[in-house]
């Protein structure tokens, strides 16, 4: 009998066994229990989350002799066949395989007949976001008002592909990445009903690896039992996914924050060489540096280190060689080379150039210090220029009442005439410009009355006439009141 793979034969066959999704599953539930089924429903998240499951799940719940019901026998031919994805009643299709516009059509027109022996005639498109565009406008008027024997579910890894006349037709239900607590608990449940002994690192580490996807998890759980002669170890999956040690590559990092390019690349071609992988050997060189960013802001017993990692105490005596920023450049350097790596013809460059970037940062000096340098030496130089007002203002020191300001001297006068020497007390009071004021300029005036004319003797008898002549060594010719 052919073997069947654990990502299969462990599907879950309720809403209650699927793992990590319990917002969309108890939705669900109580939308078949009040009766209220939407004719259309999008599920979007990522590869191995359970869309697919839960498609069929609700197929079942809604198709089961016993149903509509929230907890289907799955013991009822329909219930067995819908699992298999050979019902009848229950079409699978692929999306990216069905594109065109008269897959479409084709579609459409039968969906107007009942279903054979089930309830509902559902209709399962995965990937729906490779449908053209002439595909998705075809399909808009039977998803918005399908036959009442028509149910449409659509799951998707990428929405936002899809046209707002779609999203706006379907209730829509987000996947989220399962933890890797769940999956190690799902994992080690699995394990154990496969008389399979696993350790707990290892089934961790299985865990973790599948980054948040159940699926990607047991068919690498599949892969382990195999190398490891039918046990789990943390050897074997490291061996499974061609794993470094985390001391090997910590010592690169190491050789990074000593500032020794070369000792760094020296480590990485004897890695190249014992068969690494040159892509993997730069994620596991950005986990790395992020465990050790982890280790320097929370601490080397947070639970947030990855397990193939080196021991704690090592990795914080590393992390204390750098700072934050010198950290955050690194992972930076070690992520833009890993993006160039997949469109390289010869990626070993690229990794190299990261590695002497990084240990450039050795060198690496964070703001605050610098700029606390710069004001000290500011300070420093106030005070052995005292004479800079500026430099005193920055060193703190209260500067001096600055000098009054000397008036410019006047520029020379040409001779005047000759003249009597006024009396002295005439010499004593200064003449101020009030004093010599004369009346405002008829453009400044318009509507003043024409001043009154005086004879040159009458206005001589004025003080302050008298008090001009003598100023601007000039007689009378005419004068106003």
């Amino acid at each position: 009998m052919a073997y069947t793979v654990l990502a299969r034969r462990y599907r879950s066959m309720t809403f209650d066994e699927v793992v990590g999704q319990e917002p969309v599953t108890r939705t669900l539930k109580s939308a078949i229990e009040q009766n209220r089924v939407a004719h259309a429903y999008l599920f979007c998240g990522t590869r191995g989350v359970g869309k697919t499951t839960v498609a069929r799940i609700l197929a079942r719940a809604l198709n089961c002799q016993k149903g509509p019901t929230p907890d289907p026998c799955g013991k009822c031919d329909i219930c067995q066949a819908i699992h298999r994805g050979d019902d009848v009643d229950v079409l699978e299709i692929d999306g990216a395989s069905n594109t065109s516009v008269e897959d479409v059509r084709v579609l459409r027109g039968n969906a107007h007949y009942h279903p054979a022996r089930a309830r509902f005639k559902i209709y399962y498109i995965d990937e729906v976001h490779m449908l053209s565009r002439s595909a998705f406008n075809a399909l808009l008027k039977t998803l918005e008002e399908p036959p009442e024997h028509v149910k449409f579910i659509f799951s998707t890894t990428e929405p936002e592909r899809l046209p707002a006349t779609i999203l706006s037709r379907c209730q829509r239900f987000d996947f989220r990445a399962v933890p890797t607590e769940r999956i190690a608990g799902h994992l080690a449940d699995i394990c154990r009903k496969e008389k399979v002994k696993a350790e707990p690192e290892g089934v961790l580490a299985i865990a973790r690896e599948g980054r948040g996807s159940v699926r990607d998890a047991l068919t690498l759980l599949d892969q382990v039992i195999a190398v490891g002669d039918g046990k789990v170890t943390l050897e074997a999956v490291r061996e499974t996914v061609g794993a470094v040690g985390g001391d090997q590559v910590l010592a690169v990092l190491s050789a990074c924050a000593d500032g020794q390019p070369g000792g760094a690349i020296t480590l990485f071609s004897e890695l190249l060489a014992a068969g690494a992988d040159l892509r993997s050997l730069l994620e596991q060189l950005m986990r790395q540096v992020r465990d050790l960013l982890v280790a320097k802001t929370c601490g080397s017993e947070a639970e947030l280190l990855d397990v193939f990692g080196p021991d704690r105490k090592r990795l914080e005596a590393e992390a204390a060689k750098l700072s934050v920023p010198a950290l955050v450049a690194a992972l930076g350097y070690l992520t833009e080379a890993h993006s160039r790596a997949r469109y390289a013809v010869d990626a070993r460059p690229l990794a190299e150039l990261a590695l002497v970037r990084m240990a450039s940062l050795a060198e690496m000096e964070v703001l605050p210090q610098v700029l606390a340098r710069l004001e000290s030496m500011e300070r420093l130089l106030a005070l052995a220029n005292p004479a800079s007002s500026r430099d005193r203002e920055v060193a703190g020191i209260p500067s001096r009442a600055p000098a009054p300001a000397r008036a410019p001297a006047p520029s020379p006068a040409p001779p005047a005439p000759s003249r009597p020497a006024p009396a002295a007390d005439e010499k004593k009071k200064p003449v101020t410009p009030a004093e010599i004021k004369g009346p405002a300029p008829d453009d400044q005036a318009p509507d003043a009355a024409p001043a009154k004319r005086k004879k040159p003797g009458e206005a001589m008898k004025d003080p302050l006439v008298q008090k001009t002549v003598r100023l601007f060594e000039g007689r009378v010719l005419n004068a106003g009141d």
